[in-house]
């Protein structure tokens, strides 16, 4: 379909919806729809079909998410449960040759630990009421800073990505910046803010800040142009326009920029918690490189990896959770 059919098949819809709804709201319903309509052509301008997923949308019942990429999948993909048995492959093969190495001479018990002597160094931590001590410390200053860092993030990235203006005078100091090390900004931020909580949340949410505002950005740059001047023409202004076009036509690189912004605040936190700290497991990383525990150290990255994961697949059901209601509010 072409940018000329488009723009004048737009009106029909807004007459027809105009008739069957009497109001100031008829218009505005039906550029909502009008939009979502071009939304759809221009995803099969781009090489995808939406209509080809209707068959399965009928089947569903109202109101289930779709899966994703179900035809696509292999069989054995298509339960979750499977899925997750699958993913466990790799880290019982890692434990597996964890074990053999420590175990056949290769290393040394101070080089690797036996996995079995973390398990004993995480029940001792447990039972002292440590170990909880330092995964919530490290866990509040993650979150706090995450979304802290993420917001500001979110906001420069929308205001630069759709100013012009304020992308020709902001982006070059932020892109600048984006670069300084995140080990640099310690020293800095102990002068500044202290030694406290404060400068340890502070460099989390400078290291979430920079990917949201990355991708927020350059993903509002390239929204279609087209799909822009369609809902100017049925009145969308401002925040209207941003939360019912430009904002699902970025979601995909918005929860991206999530995903790699909680990643680096897990990074940031670690530097924060290895200068000036007195808990957390950056505290315990390096605690236990001072005292000659490869167990605890072990342990400690054990910790921050499966953290890690577990907040990423927190934020994966916050996406599943978004595309459901842009999905609802679109098809309204």
């Amino acid at each position: 379909m072409s940018t000329h059919d488009t723009s004048s098949a737009a009106p029909r819809s807004s007459d027809g919806a105009s008739r069957q709804a009497p109001g100031g709201t008829s218009s505005e319903a039906a550029g909502v729809t009008a939009v979502a309509t071009l939304s759809d052509d221009a995803a099969k301008r781009s090489g995808a079909s939406p209509a080809a997923a209707a068959p399965d949308d009928a089947a569903r019942e109202p109101g289930s998410p779709a899966p994703a990429n179900s035809r696509t999948r292999p069989g054995a993909l298509r339960k979750p449960w499977a899925v997750g048995l699958i993913g466990l492959i790799l880290p019982v093969l890692l434990v597996l040759v964890w074990h053999t190495l420590s175990t056949n001479g290769t290393f040394s018990p101070v080089q690797l630990p036996r996995p079995s002597a973390v398990l004993a160094a995480g029940w001792e931590l447990l039972q002292s009421g440590d170990l909880w001590l330092h995964v919530g410390i490290s866990t509040q200053r993650v979150i706090v800073g995450f979304l802290i860092g993420s917001g500001l993030g979110l906001l420069l990235g929308a205001l630069l990505g759709l100013s012009p203006w304020a992308r020709a005078i902001g982006s070059p100091t932020i892109g600048a910046l984006r670069a300084v090390p995140s080990l640099a900004w310690v020293p800095l931020l102990l002068l500044w803010v202290g030694i406290g909580e404060n400068s340890k949340v502070t460099l989390v949410a400078i290291g979430a800040f920079f990917p949201v505002y990355t991708t927020v950005s350059a993903a509002l740059r390239h929204v279609d142009r087209h799909l822009i001047e369609a809902a100017r023409s049925f009145g969308l202004r401002g925040v209207k326009l941003f939360t019912t076009v430009q904002l699902p036509a970025v979601l995909p690189s918005v929860i991206s920029g999530l995903r790699l912004a909680l990643a680096q605040a897990w990074l940031f936190l670690v530097a924060a918690e290895l200068l000036g700290s007195s808990m957390g497991l950056g505290f315990l990383l390096t605690d236990s490189q001072n005292n000659g525990r490869t167990d605890r150290l072990l342990l400690a990255i054990v910790l921050l990896a499966v953290l890690g994961k577990l907040t990423d697949a927190l934020l994966g059901v916050f996406e599943r959770w978004t595309q459901r209601r842009w999905s609802v509010a679109g098809a309204r």
